[in-house]
Parts: C-alpha cells; structure tokens; sequence
C-alpha cells in the first residue's frame, strides 16, 4: 500500500511540476493576470491559471484508479466546482452567485451519498452537511491571500486526513485519490511560494476546498477508533480548523467594522501576522504550524482512547481564541486606507470589547481547571486505573473548580494584563494555585474524609494549573516579544551598561518596530555571555569598537553613569567617525509644587 501511494503522489507531482508552467504561459497568453489592487495583497502582477495545473491533475489521476467507487462522484462535483471556479476568475461573478453554485455542489455530493453523521435527524444531518461543504470551501478560497498558504494548508490538511484514511480497511482507492490531490498541489506550490510567479486562483482554492470538505464525509471504518460524537466531529474539523478560523476571524472582524464580510481586504490572519512584523514567509509558516498542531490533535482524538487527545485538542483550541484575540488587536489599515473602505478598522471596536476582558478570563478559567484537573487524573491512573477513579475524579470537580476560582479572585488574580504580564504576576496565581489546591484539600477531606482520593493528584493538578494559568496570561507578552525579535528590522543598537536595564523605556522611544537590539556591552568579564532582558552580553568596551568599526550598529544607548571622560572621547570620536549616534538613557523625578 505504501509503494502504491507513494507511485501516485510521485507521478501527480512530477506532472503538475511540469504542466503549472503550461498553464502560467497560457493565461499570459490570454491576459489572465491578478494585478494589484487595493483591496489585495500581492504588489505586482501575477498569472493565474495555476489551479487548472491541479484540477487537470487530480481529476485524470482519480480516472485511472480501480473501482473508482464514490470517488467518480466527487469527480464530477471536483471538476463542476472548478470548472466554476475558472469562469469567476475570467468573468469575476457575485458573490450570491457563487454561493447558489456551490450550494448546488453541494447538494449533488449529498445525493451520491456524502453525509457529516453528527446529528441522529437525517433532515438536520442534510442541512448540516451542505452548510459543512460550503463553508469549508468558501474558507479555502478566503484563506488563498499569500504566497503559499492555501496549496501549504491544503497539503498538511490533507496528509492527516490520509494518515486517517490508510488505517481503515477499503479506504484503498480514497487513498490514491487523496495522495494524487496533494501531490498535484505541492507540484503546483513549487512556483507559488513567495514570491509567487503564479496563482491558483478561484479555479484551485475551490476545488481544493470541496475536495477536503467532501473527503471527511466519506465513511470509513471505525475498528480500533474511538467511539462517540467528539472524536467524529473533531476528526475532519481539527485539520482544516485553520481555514475555517481566518474565516471566522475575518467574517466576525468586519461585521463588528461594519464592512461587507464578502468583500476583500488584507485584514486576514495572514496579513494581521506581517503587520506585527514578520516577513511573508515566516507568516505563512507559521499559520502552517497551527494547521499541523490541528492535524496532531485529530490523529490523538481517533485513537481508541482518545483522553490524550481531548485534553490536546481543548489546549490547542483555547491557543486559537487567544491567536484570534491577539491578531484582533492588530491594526491593519492605516487612515488613507480607511477613507477607501469607508469604515472603522476593527482595532477601536475591539479596545471597547476588551472591557469585558475579565469575564472572558473567568470562562477561560472555566476550561483550565477541569483540563488540568483531569490531566492530573490521566497522569496519575493508568489503563483500568483511572477508571476506577473516575467517580472520585467527578465527585470532587466541582469542588475543585469553586475552590480555584475564588482563589484567584481572592489574591487578585483577575488584575492584570496580559500583555504586561512578568515575574510577580506570576508569584500571584502561585499564590491562587496554592490557596485554591489546599482549599480543595480541605473541603473534600471534610466531605469524604480522603477515602480513595490520591493526595498525589493535587499536587500534579497545581503544577499543570500554573502552567496553563502563567501560560495563558504570558502568551501576549511572550507572542508580542517573540515577533518583535524575530522581525526587528529597524536600527541597529548596542545598550552600554546592564544594572538598571530599561529595555521597555528604550523601545518606546525609538518605536516597537524601528529598533534592533544587537546586545548589552558591560566591562565586567564575569557578565560577558550572559543575558539580560533575554539579549546577551556581546562584550566589554573595546568589542562595542569594534562592532562600530565594522559598521554593525547605528545607535549606542549609554545606560551607565560610570564612564570616564576619556573612554567617553574616544566613544564619541570612533561613533563620529563612522556615523553612529549616541544616546543616553536618562530617568528624572521632579517635585511637582501644588498650586492653589
């Protein structure tokens, strides 16, 4: 089976590799050029076409398979909906339009056979599946905004479906059609990373989405699975949970804007992530990251026993709504391009919304402590373990979750900010976790006297809450840092001096996104490699001579009063020299006379 699938993928990559360029000359040929515009991202004018290399691909593969069975349906409906597709990229048609021709789509796979299975109505279970191919489709062409992003998340979506897939029995022919559609598209993203020299274009994006939305509905045995409602809904939503969240995030954004959900911009997650300042290509990258780690909690979900992967599904969700909460922050437009738009960027609406920030913590929390409450019992019990646990585990969660709750409202827990959020804030919720685990202690040992109960839980519980706790509430400073880091593209500058380091004063002075810190210089040998503010010392003063003389600094910041007039020559001099300025960090308290 293994050589099989890795045949097809083989022959559908090497054909798409060789017909894409086709397909680029041919639309030059006929005019069929994106050009920039002002409601797009892309700067220059690119060929489309690029999503007929895939369509032409897939569909003549999926032709040769044996006993095509189910798969010639969603041929069929493959090349309607790309067929369609073509003709919005030449004619560019309504957006109702649109949705009445996939709804058609749609409706034809539901004949054949294609069902979601969630609900027990087969009416509900109809209305759900149509709304299941739409939607998905619509958020693979929505999420085709940069180089790379769509043919990428369409590749990892559909490598972990295939890992679902070649575990049933009679999955063979999905299989080879499954791996023929990825290889075409990672032929077709040879030449579509940035920078892209041709896009897919309605053609692709659409028929990539109704093939993906249509391959998690196709019924595959569950032998070895885990049984239930969960892990069937989370199997096909985790790995195109990507898509289906820059839809989300973009559709929600501009209806609280009060701009047209279907009209473009460049205010998705994509371009929410190079605002903050990283490049177009580690953007993308990560965005593929998150579409993996949703592919990683599908895989753990499906397993027999899948308690592993509903706690990693539930962390991954919870870092989704704080991504989404982070890139919601972001402004995107600046004001020429919000006369254009005729709105309000979503920032204002958002700062207003965050008031109620506080309610949103407690719900937070609402999911942490029975995660980490239950990973502890995970963790603790083992196997038929923690199935004789398991009564302890639900007679005591509602203590636990009271407990913990009023012990972080009681320390001050629901204080903070998160964007500011450092060492002391973190000593609070140890505070909260320790009062919140001996609270529950006492509480449960006044009510069912320990019989049972593991002590040794407790103590995993408070370990894993902090984590989550300290985690969760870092993650804007440690995101905001990481990106700044990553993405510093300003001026070079050196900071001579570490006691009383002011890395916050400095930044906002210069501008988050104008500044590249190179490192701390201090005279001190025993200081030299280490770090401070997490930037190291680079050297003593003669290396701070030598990184001027080789031109790697613009600014030096002077953050220590101990420097002698000499040395302090000889640094204005060598700065003079090679055009390098010299600041000083200066803090001043002045009395402040009260005036009647």
């Amino acid at each position: 089976m293994s050589t099989t699938l890795a045949f097809y993928f083989l022959v559908s990559f090497g054909t798409s590799v060789v017909l894409t360029p086709v397909c680029r000359l041919l639309a030059i040929r006929l005019g069929q050029i994106a050009r920039p515009k002002e409601d797009r991202w892309h700067r220059r004018s690119t060929a489309l076409f690029g999503g007929l290399a895939i369509t032409i691909v897939t569909i003549a593969t999926g032709l040769t398979l044996p006993a095509p069975g189910q798969i010639s349906s969603l041929i069929v409906c493959g090349f309607l909906m790309s067929a369609f597709g073509f003709v919005d990229d030449v004619v560019s048609l309504k957006p109702s339009t649109k949705l009445i021709a996939q709804i058609t789509v749609a409706s034809i796979l539901l004949f054949f056979g294609f069902r979601l299975h969630w609900v027990q109505s087969l009416l509900g279970d109809a209305m759900l599946t149509i709304i299941w191919i739409v939607a998905v489709t619509n958020a693979f062409n929505l999420i085709d905004n940069m180089d790379g992003l769509c043919a990428g998340t369409a590749i990892i979506a559909g490598a972990f479906m295939l890992f679902h897939i070649v575990n049933g029995e009679g999955a063979t022919t999905l299989g080879l059609y499954l791996v023929a559609l990825i290889g075409a598209t990672a032929g077709f993203l040879v030449y579509n990373v940035h920078p892209a020299s041709i896009f897919m274009g309605d053609t692709g994006s659409l028929f990539l989405g109704l093939n993906l939305a249509a391959m998690a509905l196709v019924d595959k045995p569950r032998s070895g699975l885990a049984s239930g409602l969960v892990p069937i809904v989370a199997g096909p939503v985790l790995p195109l949970l990507l898509p289906i969240f820059d839809t989300m995030l973009v559709t929600s954004l501009r209806l609280l804007s009060g701009r047209n959900p279907s009209r473009g911009g460049r205010d998705h997650a994509s371009h929410r992530l190079v605002a903050v300042g990283l490049s177009e290509s580690r953007a993308v990258f990560t965005l593929w990251v998150f579409a993996g780690a949703g592919g990683v909690a599908s895989i753990l979900m499906q397993r027999r026993d899948p308690s592993l992967g509903f706690i990693a599904a539930v962390i991954f969700l919870v870092a989704m709504a704080i991504f989404a909460v982070y890139l919601a922050r972001v402004r995107v437009y600046d004001d020429a391009d919000l006369a254009v738009l005729k709105g309000e960027t979503i920032t204002p609406l958002v700062a207003n919304f965050m008031y109620k920030r506080r309610v949103a913590e407690v719900l937070l929390d609402l999911i942490l402590i029975p995660v980490a409450y239950y990973s502890a019992y995970r963790l603790r019990f083992e196997g038929s373990q923690f199935g004789a646990n398991y009564k302890q585990f639900l007679e005591s969660l509602p203590v636990v979750l009271a407990t913990q709750l009023i012990a972080l409202f009681a320390v001050g827990g629901y204080r903070g900010i998160w964007r500011y959020f450092g060492i002391m804030d973190a000593v609070v919720f140890g505070k909260a976790v320790v009062l919140g685990t001996v609270g529950a202690e006492l509480v449960i040992l006044y009510i069912y006297r320990f019989e049972s109960y593991s002590r040794s839980v407790f103590v995993i519980d408070a370990a894993l809450l902090m984590l989550l706790l300290a985690g969760t509430r870092g993650s804007f400073r440690l995101v905001g840092e990481f990106i700044s880091r990553r993405s510093a593209i300003g001026q070079r500058c050196a900071i001579y001096g570490t006691a009383g380091a002011s890395l916050g004063t400095i930044r906002e002075a210069f501008g988050a996104s104008a500044l590249k810190i190179v490192g701390f210089i201090d005279d001190d040998p025993a200081r030299r490699h280490m770090r401070v503010g997490g930037y190291s010392v680079v050297g003593s003063f003669s290396d701070l001579l030598s990184l001027i003389r080789a031109g790697e600094l613009d600014v030096v910041v002077l953050n220590t009063p101990l420097l002698d007039a000499d040395r302090l020559r000889e640094l204005e001099r060598s700065c003079h020299d090679h055009d390098v300025e010299i600041l000083r960090l200066q803090l001043q308290l002045k009395r402040v006379s009260a005036v009647s």
